[in-house]
């Protein structure tokens, strides 16, 4: 398999999504949305001087963009931002990636704490903002919850538990409640982590961002070393792309006939200092898991 560089040289690119024909994806320190054409050139969607996230589009067509450093969801309505919801009574640090549903109604993950000062793990909420922009809990207790994506049918929602080495599923009511909170692969050999560093010295995967492909299984975004894995429900690996001294952080299923994974790469987590270092890739590589 044959991994292309699509565009380079960027702060950390996040939150890829495949919308109306094109590759969208925030970057981090760039403080910026971006949008990039067939030949990889990007361009300035909008500006979060927070730190865009979690990307996604309401039913009337508007980009929503988390905020992770002020903690907030906001609309682009493709002249200004105008802010959906605070998330600040709800996540106690940044706020991370997001999936909407084709109601408006979004999923935002947070990190939990601040761990890039304290080591030990402490678990949070996975937040709900519904189209009026009242936030609630949607599920409490999960770790790190950062990739999140929504099936086809509404009827399950999948999400990353980065530092718990494992990918939760509920299932989703017709109201946007979860129920039914089972585990769809676990990644750690079914160990509890107490720190970061344990979490990074195990060799497990760290699920980052996640995609669904059109078969039913998920590609999950390595953010420890291992590129990004395509998983069954139940934890099998089926296929892997290593990406040599980088890693991927997230990753998109699109292209004309949806026969592309775009991936965010950059170095694993806890090696350099991506704000400083600015050597974010974005790339991508043919599938057939279609």
């Amino acid at each position: 398999m044959t991994v292309h560089t699509m565009s380079e040289g960027h702060g950390f690119l996040e939150a890829p999504r495949w919308h109306e024909g094109m590759l969208y994806a925030s970057d981090f320190f760039a403080q910026a949305v971006l949008r990039f054409d067939q030949t990889g050139t990007p361009s300035v969607v909008c500006k979060v001087p927070g730190q865009p996230s979690g990307l996604g589009w309401g039913p009337d067509g508007c980009l929503l963009v988390v905020s992770m450093l002020d903690r907030r969801l906001w609309k682009f309505d493709g002249d200004n931002l105008r802010e959906i919801a605070d998330l600040n009574g709800l996540a106690p640090w940044h706020a991370n990636d997001m999936a909407v549903d084709n109601t408006g109604r979004c999923y935002i993950g947070n990190f939990g704490w601040d761990e890039s000062k304290h080591d030990a793990i402490e678990s949070t909420v996975l937040i709900r903002v519904d189209p009026d922009g009242t936030a609630t809990a949607a599920a409490e207790d999960l770790v790190f919850p950062n990739g999140i994506v929504i099936s086809p049918d509404g009827a399950t929602l999948l999400v990353a538990e980065t530092f718990a080495g494992r990918i939760t599923a509920f299932d989703r009511g017709a109201d946007g409640t979860l129920h039914n909170r089972r585990v769809w692969a676990d990644f750690s050999g079914g160990k509890t982590f107490a720190t970061v560093s344990a979490a990074l010295a195990s060799g497990a995967c760290l699920p980052d961002g996640i995609a669904l492909a059109d078969d039913g299984t998920l590609w999950v975004a390595d953010a420890a070393r291992q590129g990004a894995l395509r998983v069954r429900e139940g934890g099998a690996v089926v296929e892997t792309i290593p990406l040599g001294k980088q890693t991927a952080f997230s990753v998109a299923v699109g292209g004309a006939d949806r026969d592309r994974l775009f991936l965010c790469a950059g170095k694993p987590y806890g090696s350099g200092d991506p704000s400083l270092e600015w050597e974010s890739r974005l790339l991508w590589t043919e599938t057939s898991s279609r």
